[in-house]
C-alpha cells in the first residue's frame, strides 16, 4: 500500500524548500503527499522577503481535516513561525498519535533569514520534542534549541545530540553541513546510542531546501517500513543524488534548488 504523509510546514513559492520541496520529496519516493499549511513565505532562491502566519486555529483546521478522512502513515514537521502554531500541531499530534512524526525544527532560512517568532524554541522543546519518532536540525539550529555554542567537530555534534535528548527529544540527528571539510558528518543519539554518518561533501550551490528535503525523505523511509538508522542512510542517499543533479537545473541566481526527481527525470 503506498504511504500518506502529511507535512505540516511553510510555502516557498521558488518550490526549492518547504511545503513545496516535501511534496516533492514524497513524490519522488513513492509516497502520496498531503499537506498543512503554516506559513506563506515570500522568497526565492537569494532570501526571504515576507511572511504571513495564518491564526493557529486555521493550521490546526487544515490537520484535524486530514486526519478525519484519510490514513497518515507518517507526518513531518516544517516551519513553525509562531507558539501558538506550536501548541496548535502538538494537540492536533497528540490526539492522533501517527506512528511516525519528523520534527525538522526550520528556524532559519538557507539565505540566513529569521523563519521564527521569539518563544517558538520553548515551546518545541515543551510540546513536540516529547512527540517527535526524530528532530533532524541543522547545526545552527542544534545549537540554539540546546542552549549551547555552535559545534566545530564531530564530536561537538554528538555533544549537541545528547543535549538535546536530554531536553525530551527521543531521537536527535544533527546535521554537520555547516561544518568544513571534505566529508558531510551527521551525529545521531538515539536509544543511547551515538551513529555517525559520513558522506562526501557534494561541491555545488544548489542547497536551497536540504533540511526540508531530508527530513521528508526520512519520514517517507519510515512510513515504507524501514527502520530508524535506515531510514536516514536511505534519506540519505536520495539527498545526495539529488544535490549532484541539482546544476541540471536552472533556477534562480541565489542557492539553487536539488534536484528532488534526479532519479526519475531522464538526463
Amino acid at each position: 500500500m503506498i504511504p500518506n504523509i502529511l507535512s505540516i510546514a511553510g510555502s516557498d513559492p521558488s518550490g526549492g524548500a518547504g511545503i513545496q520541496a516535501d511534496l516533492k520529496t514524497f513524490s519522488a519516493l513513492g509516497c502520496y503527499g498531503m499537506a498543512a499549511l503554516t506559513a506563506l513565505t515570500a522568497q526565492n532562491t537569494r532570501g526571504v522577503t515576507g511572511v504571513h502566519v495564518p491564526p493557529a486555529a486555521f493550521v490546526a483546521a487544515q490537520i484535524e481535516a486530514i486526519f478525519a478522512d484519510v490514513r497518515v502513515d507518517a507526518v513531518k514537521i516544517g516551519m513553525l513561525a509562531s507558539p501558538e502554531i506550536v501548541t496548535a500541531v502538538a494537540d492536533c499530534l497528540a490526539r492522533h498519535k501517527p506512528a511516525h512524526i519528523v520534527l525538522d525544527p526550520v528556524l532559519v532560512a538557507t539565505s540566513g533569514d529569521s523563519l521564527g517568532a521569539p518563544g517558538v524554541v520553548d515551546a518545541m522543546r515543551a510540546r513536540l520534542f516529547p512527540l517527535a519518532t526524530l528532530i533532524t536540525p541543522n547545526l545552527p539550529e542544534a545549537a540554539t534549541l540546546a542552549g549551547a555554542p555552535e559545534a566545530t567537530d564531530v564530536e561537538g555534534l554528538e555533544r549537541l545530540a545528547a543535549l538535546l535528548h536530554g531536553q525530551g527529544a527521543r531521537a536527535v540527528l544533527v546535521k554537520g553541513g555547516h561544518l568544513s571539510g571534505a566529508m558531510a558528518e551527521d551525529a545521531l543519539f538515539a536509544d543511547g546510542v551515538v551513529t555517525r554518518f559520513s558522506a562526501p561533501r557534494v561541491a555545488t550551490s544548489n542547497t536551497h531546501g536540504t533540511g526540508c528535503t531530508l527530513s521528508s525523505a526520512i519520514a517517507a523511509h519510515l512510513a515504507q517500513g524501514l527502520a530508524l538508522e535506515a531510514a536516514i542512510r536511505a534519506a540519505k542517499t536520495y539527498l545526495t543524488e539529488a544535490l549532484r543533479a541539482g546544476d541540471r537545473l536552472d533556477v534562480g541566481h541565489g542557492h539553487g534548488p536539488v534536484h528532488h526527481f534526479a532519479r526519475l527525470w531522464p538526463h
